[in-house]
């Protein structure tokens, strides 16, 4: 076996060097506190492998990313169905024909909520983040589910989070805008009931655009899965004090309510909206960003793990072009957004510092262009990492080696002292 060695003090030790099928190599550092004293220090993670998943590979230098070993390229060039790619991530194969129909009508069947639900809704200000719904009535379905614990049917209770998902996220927009709440169908696809759940009324039939449907379906897979970011990591960390799905999966939802995380998007509309505000001076806007005295970022660029362009960004840009053309709209932000990509990519101060367009960039765009309002743009995300989530938590669960998780810490606070009682104080 392959060993890192490891000088402190003078003595020498040996940990074990672990290889990915990828040939990712990793130093096996689980015995290191107990055989040196000492633990290591890695602030934010960037260093340090959770885990060993099987679930998705991304190489951020070649702008690589694959599910369960399926380039996302080939995946969005195929007729593949978000309700498809969520059966492999979970279950790391693709399903058969007959698993396939069986899985889709489930995922319809199961979509309706507890009638009782609905009284949670209106409980909710009018203006409360669909996010704050989202994330409280998926940690509310363990009340209903009280076979998500320990001993439970993990195949259940995966259906009903996919399943249920679409309809709470669907009734938390309905809700912001007083509108009546629009049951699924079952002759509909995932992406089309949640599309007729948003925007129908009963006052007339709602008929979903192809256009529409196809566009939601591919963002929904393009943000199916990427691997061990904040949301995912707190999805397992929570999941692995044996915490049931539905209270990990919430718990999910609130880490990636951040702006720095799953509201980025919303960030780059806000972005492109000021430039057009301004005259569509991109040139101006770039040159704020290079100014160290400024305080104004570029949005939708640059990514944690890629230094090259983001699949993703490159197939949402093709997208977006081909959705507005034949929904006939036309969106001052989309060349706003072509010319700041332009600048940024022939320009040294973006090259140097490896800053290409990320997801948020272009999907943003593609949201409203489908009428989705920006403080629904966060929850579209949330809809799509939902098999992502639930694959990484079922990973865990099935892992005979799993532990609760548990990191260290370098304490820096003070010494031991002496209570001071509050008379002598």
């Amino acid at each position: 076996m392959k060993t890192a060695k490891l000088i402190l003090d003078g003595k020498e030790y040996e940990f074990p060097v672990v290889a990915g099928s990828e040939n990712e190599v990793g130093i096996e550092i689980g015995a290191l506190r107990s055989k040196t004293g000492v633990i290591t220090l890695d602030p934010g993670y960037l260093s340090t492998g959770s885990c060993k998943s099987a679930i998705t590979f991304i190489d951020g230098d070649k702008g690589v990313l694959r599910y369960r070993g399926y380039p996302i390229e080939q995946i969005a060039e195929s007729s593949a169905t978000f309700s498809e790619i969520a059966y492999l991530l979970i279950y790391g194969h693709l399903p058969s024909t007959n698993e396939y129909d069986d899985w889709r009508r489930r995922l319809t069947l199961d979509s309706f909520i507890h009638e009782d639900m609905l009284k949670f809704f209106e409980g909710f200000p009018t203006n409360a983040h669909p996010m704050a719904i989202l994330s409280s009535m998926m940690s509310s379905l363990s009340a209903y589910h009280l076979d998500s614990f320990e001993g439970g049917d993990m195949d259940h209770n995966i259906v009903q989070v996919l399943a249920k998902a679409k309809t709470i996220a669907a009734f938390s927009y309905k809700k912001s805008v007083g509108g009546p709440f629009i049951y699924p169908l079952t002759t509909l696809s995932y992406p089309a009931n949640f599309l007729r759940m948003m925007f129908a009324t009963p006052a007339e039939e709602y008929v979903v655009s192809p256009v529409l449907e196809r566009a939601l379906n591919l963002l929904l897979i393009l943000h199916a899965d990427h691997e061990q970011n904040c949301s995912t990591s707190t999805v397992r960390m929570v999941g692995s004090s044996h915490a049931n799905l539905f209270a990990s999966i919430s718990a999910g939802i609130s880490a990636l309510w951040g702006p720095l995380h799953g509201g980025a998007n919303q960030a780059v509309i806000d972005m492109l909206d000021r430039i057009v505000a301004n005259g569509g001076d991109c040139k101006s806007f770039v040159a704020q960003v290079k100014d160290k005295k400024s305080s104004i970022r570029l949005m939708g660029f640059g990514h944690r793990v890629y230094k090259n362009y983001d699949p993703r960004a490159r197939i949402l840009k093709k997208v977006v072009d081909e959705v507005l053309t034949e929904i006939g709209v036309t969106d001052p932000r989309l060349d706003v957004a072509k010319q700041l990509e332009e600048i940024a990519l022939s320009d040294d101060y973006f090259i140097k510092r490896r800053l290409y367009p990320n997801v948020d960039f272009y999907s943003g765009t593609l949201y409203h262009a489908m009428g989705i309002p920006p403080q629904m743009f966060t929850v579209m995300f949330a809809l799509g990492r939902m098999p992502g989530w639930i694959a990484h938590w079922k990973e865990w669960h099935d892992d005979p080696n799993s532990r609760i998780h548990r990191p260290r810490q370098i304490y820096i606070g003070e010494e031991e002292r002496t209570f001071v009682p509050m008379d002598k104080r």
